[in-house]
């Protein structure tokens, strides 16, 4: 089973409009705190897991997105919800790409930030079979020392460096056995691009205009082939769009949502 963080999922007569959060690798569902607390007060019903392993999430050894997509409807079923929008961001992209591909039925809209949709090419799985092993060899202080540097824009490690610690809080609380079997996940994920012209339902592509691991040209790229869609660039923020730039997201976030809700 799944732990997860979740806000306003009470019974009620009245149905909301569910979000469900899928975070990146090799955070938690913790990174999402900013938009939970804003989706709840606007109303709408939140739910956040983390990936196995983490945070109280069952641990399993080469688990697949395949796997992880199926484990998701169960989470939604548990909670009544019939369809929810499914925001996604890094690895919880591929998530939400292969939670589509699996049950496009379930999905009110997309919301994909600051990832892609192709699968790894030779060099990118090397690299991370690379990364697997310092991991094993070192924990995840290597974790935290090889993506952290990746997240955030020049200015946010001067000028917020609590930002910068919290992040790495989140990596450390990991095992290695969760990040390395995350890591896998995403190695070995299904590739997307065939999947984008199939892609009905409303879709907001949201990116870090700094984002240097998935760039503005690489959003744009995911929006060019999934038709209707909409693309918003974050300013001065980084490859974590939702934690450095948390009020320009949860705008752009909840103005998507209301559009859904009222077609």
């Amino acid at each position: 089973m799944l732990n997860y963080i979740a806000a306003d999922t009470a019974s009620s007569s009245v149905q909301k409009h569910t979000v469900l959060f899928l975070h990146a690798f090799p955070l938690s569902a913790a990174m999402w705190q900013p938009q939970i607390e804003t989706l709840a007060q606007a109303g709408l019903r939140v739910i956040a897991p983390h990936a196995y392993g983490i945070e109280g999430s069952e641990e399993r050894e080469n688990w697949t997105f395949t796997e992880y997509a199926h484990e998701l409807a169960k989470l939604l079923e548990s909670h009544g919800v019939k369809k929810a929008t499914i925001v996604g961001l890094s690895m919880g992209g591929y998530q939400a790409f292969e939670f589509y591909r699996l049950y496009p039925d379930r999905i009110a809209s997309m919301v994909l930030c600051d990832t892609r949709a192709e699968g790894d090419a030779p060099e990118a799985r090397k690299n991370r079979e690379e990364f697997i092993h310092a991991v094993e060899t070192h924990g995840a202080e290597e974790a935290v020392r090889r993506m952290i540097q990746n997240y955030f824009t020049a200015a946010t490690y001067t000028n917020k460096t609590e930002l910068v610690a919290q992040a790495e809080d989140i990596i450390k609380k990991q095992s290695p056995k969760a990040i390395t079997a995350a890591m896998r996940a995403i190695m070995l994920r299904n590739d997307a691009s065939s999947l984008l012209p199939n892609i009905h339902c409303p879709v907001l592509v949201l990116n870090g205009m700094d984002d240097k691991l998935t760039t503005p040209e690489t959003a744009k790229s995911i929006s060019s082939r999934i038709h209707g869609s909409q693309i918003q660039l974050l300013a001065d923020a980084g490859h974590i769009s939702n934690m450095e730039q948390p009020e320009e997201f949860n705008r752009a976030l909840l103005n998507h949502i209301e559009q859904v809700k009222l077609t």
